[in-house]
């Protein structure tokens, strides 16, 4: 648009040369003037017209910027420049309203403090007349009371000489004159006081002036200001408005320049814009085929990869079920091979963590498994990973009924006449005591274990006959007593038979036959109301003592005379604990510290059996020598080590897996049958021979030889046992 009004005043400026022409040249000259004039016109004409066609064209087309052109960036630049100025501008306009409407608010005030002014000095010319004519009025009564005064002191000089009859009437007047006296002195203070507010209302009516005089002077100074920085500002926009208008015309100068060059462009960019446009017409032609092949040579990639994808997915899945079925086996032969030697069998069981271990760091998760192998547990501890491997590892979402599958093989060996020991290990509060007994709804080891013997007698009852007895003992600082007896707090002590079979046996101890699961639980909740359990930081109800229950499974095989013996020692040892963590204190540090004394005696026990030492030491503790028959090597033995997984037990529980790992390695050599014939008439006196329920022995303990009284069935135990 700019460009067509440039040529338009152009063409005014010829058509003014022509008439200027026409008037100083004569008329040949002029004429051919005035031709030459028309042609360029004429031609000026038509350039106007292709400019403003081309105008049209450019404001058809979208704008493309030229970045690489510098004048396209100083035309930004001016046009933000005028933005800016023109932002400053409106800036300047609303700082001038708002002078404005302080200029406003002040005569607004101003006009405010006049009218209080003029009420105050009406109401001052209201004080000051009633208070002159009150002073009017007290000069005159001052006036009044002085003339007065004279017949008063004549009356009072006369009345001396007078009767005693007037005397009356001459107190009367000394009465009178005194009040009007005090009344004089009243009307001067009252005269006083008038006279101080006169002057204190002239005091407040010079301030109030002063106040006027300098509001005055403050408006008119607010005034200049004003009209000082209206003037400022409309020099500054006319001055700014001016550099817009030259920078405009410049950037105008240089756009005119510009386009006359891209004109150039255009006229030499034609050609080479025609061969790219029959270019682009043969890339189109190719390019509409591409589609088409790219699809078709995707879909068949895509068809590649997915087939190359299932056959190493196939691939993978064929060797992780090789992987499993290979450690499958390598386990089961493991197993045997620990079977074969005698090895005590070590599983762990993680708990869960729980709100007893409180929040924050210390009650953080530092157990993992592994997801391929069932045996390897993971402990961090102290930043650094350790990794111990046992025969099973439960993790913290195993149940009962998962750890009890592991162990049940164990447990229905004892009903062919091996001996069997199951032993729980761990600090205190890891779960050791829910794990072996568990409760009334979820049952543990224990109870699960009577009940799949009870199963098992009564599938095998068409051919064998069996006796299932039960007694339940603990270890109270280091003291031997009877959970199911009638005195729990006597003292029991652990002897050798006296036939000279090396067995040991228990005198006293209670020993129930159970025939049912009723049975079953009246002696565990008989054997529990006895135990030692306390208090502590660790644990709320944490077992102070170790506590054992011996199952003693009699069979006899009606049609071939075969009797077995077998026995199923069931072992909760007390958790094994710091001290200063567990907070013990008097008879519970006492008892915190057999405890230790008794699981450390069983750590020296392990460690004779591993190094295959000569002397065992058994007798150091009561626990180790009443588990004697069961670690050394005539017994089948799972240790259950119980683990917790939080931080702030993590030195617990790294020796805890240590101890499990150095068990493991123990070798017993292969457990033996306690199985015999008998004859048919020592068999028919086994069946006559009624059962007694007085107390047994406790784990391979047994009642002495040669007691043939009732009060001990020894002789029914004495036929069982194998000959030495």
């Amino acid at each position: 648009t700019s460009k067509v009004e440039h040529l338009k005043q152009k063409l005014i400026s010829q058509a003014q040369e022509v008439s200027r022409l026409r008037s100083e040249l004569g008329g040949t000259d002029l004429e051919k003037h005035r031709d030459l004039l028309i042609v360029e016109n004429e031609r000026l004409r038509q350039e106007m017209r292709r400019c403003e066609a081309e105008l049209q064209d450019m404001r058809a087309k979208p704008a493309v910027p030229c970045t690489g052109c510098e004048h396209s960036q100083e035309s930004a630049q001016l046009r933000d420049k005028l933005s800016q100025l023109q932002l400053e501008v409106a800036e300047n306009k609303g700082l001038l309203s708002e002078l404005n409407l302080e200029v406003q608010q002040k005569t607004d005030r101003l006009a405010e403090v006049e009218l209080r002014l003029k009420d105050c000095l009406a109401e001052k010319a209201q004080e000051e007349e009633r208070l002159s004519r009150r002073l009017r009025d007290s000069h005159e009564t001052i006036a009044s009371l002085r003339a007065q005064s004279p017949p008063v002191k004549y009356v009072m000089k006369t009345v001396e000489v007078e009767s005693s009859k007037t005397k009356q009437a001459l107190s009367e007047s000394q009465a009178r004159n005194q009040h009007l006296q005090e009344q004089v002195a009243m009307q001067r203070q009252v005269l006083k006081e008038m006279e101080q507010q006169l002057q204190s209302s002239h005091q407040l009516t010079a301030q109030l002036r002063a106040q006027i005089t300098m509001y005055e002077s403050e408006l008119e100074r607010a005034h200049g200001q004003m009209l000082e920085e209206m003037q400022s500002l409309e020099e500054d926009k006319n001055r700014a408005i001016e550099e817009a208008f030259a920078r405009a015309q410049v950037e105008m100068k240089a756009v005119h320049e510009n386009l006359a060059g891209v004109r150039t462009n255009l006229l030499t960019l034609q050609p080479a814009l025609r061969t790219l446009t029959n270019d682009y017409n043969g890339l189109k032609r190719q390019v509409r085929g591409f589609p088409l092949l790219l699809q078709e040579a995707l879909k068949s990639v895509k068809a590649e990869i997915g087939q190359a994808i299932d056959e190493v997915n196939s691939n993978n899945q064929e060797l992780l079920r090789k992987y499993r079925r290979e450690l499958q086996l390598r386990k089961k032969c493991h197993n045997e091979l620990v079977r074969l030697k005698g090895n005590i069998r070590v599983i762990a069981r993680v708990r869960p963590v729980t709100k007893e271990d409180g929040e924050g760091p210390e009650a953080t998760n530092a157990v993992t498994f592994d997801p391929d192998d069932d045996s390897i547990i993971h402990l961090l501890h102290k930043g650094k990973p350790v990794s111990f491997e046992l025969d099973k590892v439960f993790s913290p979402k195993a149940s009962q009924q998962d750890v009890f599958q592991e162990v049940q093989a164990l447990i229905t060996s004892c009903i062919d006449g091996f001996n069997v020991c199951i032993f729980a290990y761990g600090q205190t509060g890891a779960g050791k005591t829910y794990t072996m007994e568990g409760t009334l709804e979820n049952p543990g080891i224990n109870q699960r274990a009577l009940q799949l013997l009870f199963s098992e007698v009564q599938e095998k009852a068409s051919d064998w006959e069996y006796t299932i007895t039960v007694s339940a003992a603990e270890i109270y600082n280091e003291v031997l007593r009877d959970l199911l007896g009638q005195e729990p707090q006597e003292k029991l002590e652990i002897r050798l038979c006296p036939d000279g079979s090396g067995q040991l046996y228990v005198p006293g101890l209670t020993e129930f036959q159970v025939q049912s699961v009723e049975d079953i639980n009246k002696v565990f909740e008989f054997g529990h109301t006895n135990r030692t359990t306390e208090f502590t930081n660790l644990n709320e109800h944490s077992s102070r003592s170790h506590a054992l229950l011996i199952v003693t499974v009699h069979g006899v095989d009606g049609s071939t005379g075969l009797r077995t013996t077998g026995k199923l020692n069931l072992v909760d040892l007390a958790g094994s604990e710091r001290v200063g963590k567990s907070g013990a204190e008097g008879s519970r540090l006492r008892e915190a510290q057999h405890i230790n004394k008794s699981l450390s005696a069983l750590g020296d026990v392990i460690a004779a059996l591993r190094s295959r030492q000569g002397h065992v030491p058994f007798r150091n503790s009561k626990l180790t020598y009443l588990l004697q028959d069961s670690l050394s090597g005539d017994s089948k033995t799972l240790m259950v080590v119980q683990v917790s997984p939080v931080e702030k037990n993590t030195s617990e529980t790294l020796y805890s897996l240590k101890f499990a790992e150095r068990v493991r390695s123990v070798e017993l050599g292969p457990g033996s049958r306690r199985a015999e014939l008998v004859s048919w008439s020592s068999q028919e006196h086994l069946e006559w021979e009624p059962a007694c329920q007085t107390p047994q022995p406790s784990a391979r303990a047994h009642s002495a030889p040669g007691s043939g009284t009732t009060s001990r069935p020894g002789s029914i135990r004495r036929k069982l046992q194998p000959s030495a």
